[in-house]
């Protein structure tokens, strides 16, 4: 049955009660030992007991004195213990408060108050922390939220405006958005592949621009079709997000280590469902979701501009050979005009002038391909360049042979229709024909068929003239192929110097919603409110002046569609204005997404008053709180330094350590009975008031001092210590437990059982 006071207290004023009655016992006698002149020995008091009968009274005194003292310290440890209970329950409240407050002050919000004995100031306290929990995570929630949307803004008004600023040279292009985009999204490396698919035969990648470790490479890779991850993106024309990757995957490594990046990222660069090219990002560190989100966004802007600067050059190109083309076919026109007119007047004037016409016959031969063919389409006569020209060495190897031997079957039909209209008398044929060699080789030819006449206008031969234009011509049809594939994959607009549409292909009439345009201006396509725009820009073009940039349209169904426009000019053989060329690409998407995220940060703005609105009123709420806390934090610590000073008052040692042994509390009873100062072993490991085999054969003893073994607690022991000055002394030795929260304290009670007797 558990005690209610102290049994060592109570036995120490016992034990010291009856041993004052000893002491005074032998005081009387040494007295009168000194008084009488006798030795104090044995025989000394056994006659002064004969001899004074009151002596025998005395004998019986110190059980008296035990017996009250027993009584007396009995009460007063009852009263001792009450007091103690009470104030130990008193200091772990306060310094369970405490704690508690300490821990919001510095941010933690994890810390609890347990127990079931909870007063208002503890609901308080909880109250705040949960108040101060709620808002803190609503307020992380909403930045981080805010953060990440901000940075996605900046960073596609970022690339919008490299886009912008490179749009004229892809390798640049290529190089800065790999560059800012390995750095704004915190990778290691980066590669930008593009698509080259002019040869159908030899359709590839190729890394136009390479980054890695803060610094530029220049790498120059091939990549086919379907090879590796960059041609699995391609195929899949997907986002590829790799978490593992081998080291044998990049091949461009830095000179300060051996580490490779772990994550690769590739994006594929598709507009208009058409693939432009391949993105590789790679890192240390894993993309997060909102990062993958942003270099998709990223993504349809490069190719969206990959595609212009594409169209942009291959429209340049094809316009400038396309000039200079025309300019040739002209002059060469205007050249065989002449030699044609010459020619006619020269075949009328045949019968009158022959030795002219011998004369004209032999410079022709010098300068065009002739030969005479007759009625039945056998050639009689062909001169050098024919035979050059057909690769053949002598007439004889000509001659008598069927000029239908240089059409190809395929054209057959048609070169028979107009040889039976010559052959019949018929008018003269003058245009492009194309032929064959006698290989097989392809020749394109400005030809002349004209019927010689007899005296009486029949048909004596055919004279055929030609001039080789088979290379001219093939340019001339590589350039229409490459403008028809152009057509295919841009918007176009064909004008007159007075902004009237002469043509528009497909893709403009689908994306506007019209069937034929022929009828409208470049004015009736666009917004009133943009009319004086649109006016300066159309005198500029006019003028010579090249304009590039994003206009607005408005369809049929009064559909805004923004357009990325290039116009350009194209001039007739007098250097005079004749046409006006448009090629764009539809940006509406990207026009609309730049408009919604300018609305957007005018949200955020205000989102970002209504914070600093709300924050001030929540400083204010925390500055009353705080104000509350410190003075509950005031009188909590004045109840500590009481409780302190009434412990430190106690008779009895007592002493504090947290979990790890370390002395949090020293009282004066425990400087006394130690024989050590309090500054010295506060803040100090239990066991340097212990000699270092101490608890050996204790186990009480050596569960105290080891934090690692597990206290007993609530039970009283009887052990032995040693003072600083190597007193050994006996005492009673309680260990009690105190747990607040995760915190653990151990206090022991100790009493000094150790009798003196002399």
């Amino acid at each position: 049955m558990k005690r209610d006071y102290s049994q060592s207290f109570v036995l120490k004023y016992t034990a010291f009660a009856f041993a004052g009655g000893v002491i005074f016992i032998l005081l009387v006698l040494f007295i009168g030992s000194a008084f009488s002149g006798m030795s104090f020995t044995r025989a000394y008091i056994a006659e002064m007991h004969r001899s004074v009968a009151l002596l025998k009274f005395f004998d019986v005194l110190p059980i008296l004195l035990a017996i009250v003292a027993y009584i007396i310290a009995r009460k007063v440890s009852i009263r001792n213990n009450a007091h103690d209970e009470r104030v130990r329950r008193d200091h772990q409240h306060q310094k369970r408060i405490q704690h508690f407050v300490e821990c919001l002050k510095a941010g933690r919000t994890d810390v609890r108050i347990e127990g079931n004995d909870l007063d208002d100031i503890d609901r308080a306290l909880i109250n705040l922390r949960d108040s101060i929990i709620s808002s803190k995570n609503e307020e992380d929630k909403r930045r981080k939220e805010d953060e990440l949307r901000a940075w996605s803004t900046v960073g596609l008004a970022k690339f919008g405006e490299i886009l912008r600023s490179n749009n004229d040279n892809m390798e640049e292009l290529s190089y800065q958005v790999i560059l800012n985009l390995v750095k704004y999204i915190g990778a290691n490396q980066g590669g930008f592949y593009l698509l080259e698919d002019s040869d159908p035969n030899d359709v590839h990648f190729k890394m136009t621009a390479c980054y890695a470790y803060e610094r530029r490479k220049y790498a120059d890779r091939i990549i086919a079709w379907g090879d590796g991850l960059v041609g699995a993106c391609a195929l899949e024309r997907q986002v590829i997000h790799l978490k593992k990757v081998p080291d044998s995957f990049l091949k461009i490594t830095s000179g300060l280590g051996q580490a490779n990046p772990r994550n690769a990222l590739l994006s594929p660069l598709i507009f208009n469902d058409k693939l432009y090219g391949v993105i590789e990002l790679a890192s240390f560190e894993p993309f997060e979701a909102h990062t993958i989100d942003f270099v998709e966004k990223v993504s349809v802007s490069i190719a969206t501009t990959v595609s212009t600067v594409k169209n942009n050059i291959v429209t340049s190109v094809l316009l400038l050979e396309s000039r200079k083309q025309a300019e040739e076919l002209a002059q060469k026109e205007e050249q065989m005009r002449q030699n044609l007119e010459e020619l006619q007047a020269t075949q009328e004037e045949a019968n009158r002038q022959s030795e002219k016409f011998i004369s004209f016959s032999n410079s022709v031969n010098h300068t065009m391909i002739r030969a005479e063919i007759d009625v039945n389409g056998i050639i009689v006569y062909a001169n050098t360049k024919f035979l050059q020209k057909f690769e053949f060495t002598s007439n004889s190897e000509v001659e008598g042979k069927p000029i239908t031997m240089f059409v190809n079957k395929k054209d057959r039909d048609w070169f028979d229709g107009i040889w039976n209209g010559l052959s019949r008398g018929g008018k003269h044929f003058e245009g492009d024909m194309k032929m064959q060699s006698r290989t097989g080789k392809e020749l394109w030819m400005m030809a002349t068929y004209t019927c010689v006449r007899d005296a009486s206008g029949g048909v004596e031969t055919i004279l055929f003239l030609g001039i080789d234009t088979t290379e001219k011509k093939q340019q001339s049809l590589y350039f229409e192929g490459q403008i028809h594939a152009l057509d295919r994959s841009s918007l176009k607009l064909e004008l007159y110097p007075t902004a009237d549409i002469e043509m528009a292909n497909d893709n403009f009439l689908n994306l506007m919603g019209y069937t034929d345009l022929r009828e409208h201006t470049l004015f009736d396509l666009m917004s009133g409110s943009d009319r004086a725009q649109i006016d300066k820009i159309w005198d500029d073009i006019i003028h010579g002046i090249q304009y590039e940039g994003q206009l607005r349209f408005i369809s049929r169904n009064d559909e805004e569609k923004w357009l990325q426009c290039t116009f350009s000019t194209v001039n007739d053989m007098y250097d005079e204005l004749s046409m006006v060329i448009m090629i764009a690409s539809d940006i509406t998407r990207e026009k609309l997404i730049e408009i919604a995220n300018k609305e957007q940060n005018e949200v955020l703005k205000m989102q970002e008053e209504q914070l600093r609105q709300n924050e001030v009123v929540l400083n204010r709420k925390l500055k009353e709180a705080r104000e509350e806390v410190k003075s509950q934090f005031k009188e909590i610590e004045k109840v500590k330094v009481r409780n302190e000073k009434t412990l430190d008052g106690f008779i009895d040692a007592i002493v504090t350590i947290d979990h790890d042994g370390v002395v949090q509390f020293f009282n004066g009873a425990a400087e006394e009975l130690f024989e050590v100062k309090r500054d010295d072993i506060l803040q100090q490991n239990i066991k340097i008031l212990f000699p270092d085999n101490a608890g050996a054969d204790d186990e009480f003893l050596d569960a105290f001092l080891n934090p690692s073994k597990e206290k007993i607690v609530g039970e009283r022991r009887e052990i032995t210590v040693t003072t600083r000055q190597g007193n050994e002394l006996q005492v009673l030795m309680l260990l009690s437990e105190a747990r607040i929260g995760r915190e653990v304290t151990y206090t022991a009670f100790i009493q000094n059982i150790t009798v003196d007797l002399f």
